[in-house]
């Protein structure tokens, strides 16, 4: 069990229908049947990441009472042989949280394997970008303050337990550009009423808020830790984005848009900017319903490839197996790179590894390569499986 199913308790569909977007769903480590989630991320793989991975700002942040502090609190300088003046410094780590702070590990689907291979999952199963950051809470300690967030999240409580109460939103899909704090006062008078759920989530229990919804968290016991899974969703203002840009690229051809206003112009006087502003709003109606269908869904697919990232490719052992390879393919197989997202049309094909141009001598073989996932390599011929492997489209691997 996998990406999505591992985390909701109802069918995908009923999911779809009842929850996403739209409101709260826990759902308890007994309803998943899924063991718990110490095989992502435990306090041994914490104290690792914090002691012996030389992370950096952003990578970790430290809160209490809903106070974020500066990150000069709690980094220092790396030491000898290195320009670096923000690495986390763990002893003031420990200090910190044993004085009730909470600790936030950012970007973990950049710096964790377990979670990486999860959110890869994940992203896939929603065809939306995800991002995942753990918060490890004191006992009795909140990190953060009642407060929304402008994605999606998946709560996935690790250790410990977390008393959680959920409100309504006070602005229901809010935007990037709307953040919680500008409405720090409605939030703050919400957050007194009546919760829509409150629940003391323990390890194995995963809780599903759509973006605006207002929650907040206190360790009980002993260390809490969770894993907030942050899901970033396309949005009609992504189509919106895109539309207007290709009209606007297309209006700004236009002579008349071209050209300069008047000498002397009163740019604050709409009839002296009636006749151009007249044109302008025309030429931008029609092109915008001239923006062909495929042309839009290819740039949204572009913004798409931009916001996740394909399997990790070893960069070391991919040069190695390429020579050994390319001396004698037999015995070897291209395998498809992982979340990648390929599409090939006309002659090119869109990933997340970039755009490739592929002769139409080598579509049948690429083709075969995306739908397949392994393909030998004596198959495609040395040529086509290095330009494949170096494109970042594929790995060399044994053949079983």
């Amino acid at each position: 069990m996998t990406g999505l199913a591992r985390l909701i308790r109802t069918g995908r569909d009923d999911f779809a229908r009842d929850h996403w977007g739209r409101g709260p769903l826990l759902s308890t480590a007994d309803e998943l049947c899924g063991g718990g989630f110490d095989s992502l991320l435990d306090e041994d793989a914490v104290d690792e990441l914090l002691t012996t991975r030389g992370l950096r700002t952003p990578f970790v942040r430290v809160a209490k009472g809903g106070r974020t502090l500066p990150e000069r609190s709690f980094t220092g300088p790396a030491g000898v042989g290195a320009s670096i003046t923000d690495q986390v410094r763990d002893d003031e780590l420990a200090r910190l949280f044993a004085d009730g702070h909470t600790v936030v590990m950012q970007a973990l689907h950049r710096t964790w394997e377990p979670v990486m291979r999860l959110v890869q999952e994940l992203s896939d199963d929603l065809a939306h970008p995800v991002q995942a950051n753990a918060y490890i809470t004191p006992p009795q300690s909140t990190g953060f303050s009642a407060h929304y967030d402008v994605h999606d999240v998946f709560v996935l409580q690790i250790s410990g337990e977390k008393r959680w109460r959920i409100h309504a939103p006070v602005l229901v899909d809010p935007l990037r550009t709307e953040p919680w704090d500008q409405r720090g006062d409605a939030v703050a008078e919400q957050a007194t009423g009546e919760p829509a759920l409150e629940a003391t989530m323990r390890p194995g229990d995963v809780l599903y808020l759509p973006r605006g919804w207002l929650h907040s968290a206190t360790a009980l016991g002993g260390t809490s830790t969770h894993l907030t899974l942050g899901v970033h969703t396309w949005q009609g203002g992504h189509v919106l984005d895109a539309l207007v840009d290709h009209a606007r690229r297309a209006v700004a051809d236009d002579p008349r848009v071209r050209a300069s206003l008047p000498l002397g112009v009163d740019l604050g006087d709409p009839h002296a900017l009636s006749g151009t502003l007249d044109h302008v709003r025309d030429a931008l109606v029609r092109a915008v319903q001239e923006v062909p269908d495929d042309v839009l869904a290819q740039s949204l697919l572009g913004r798409s490839h931009g916001s996740r990232r394909a399997a990790p490719v070893a960069p070391l052992r991919t040069a190695r197996d390429l020579a050994a390879l390319e001396q004698d393919p037999t015995g070897w197989v291209l395998r498809r790179r992982d979340h990648l997202g390929a599409v090939l049309h006309g002659g090119v094909l869109r990933s997340r590894a970039g755009t490739v141009t592929v002769a139409d001598d080598d579509s049948a073989c690429v083709t075969r390569l995306l739908d397949e996932g392994v393909v030998p390599a004596g198959d495609l011929g040395v040529d086509l499986a290095r330009r494949l492997v170096l494109a970042g489209l594929a790995t060399p691997d044994r053949a079983a």
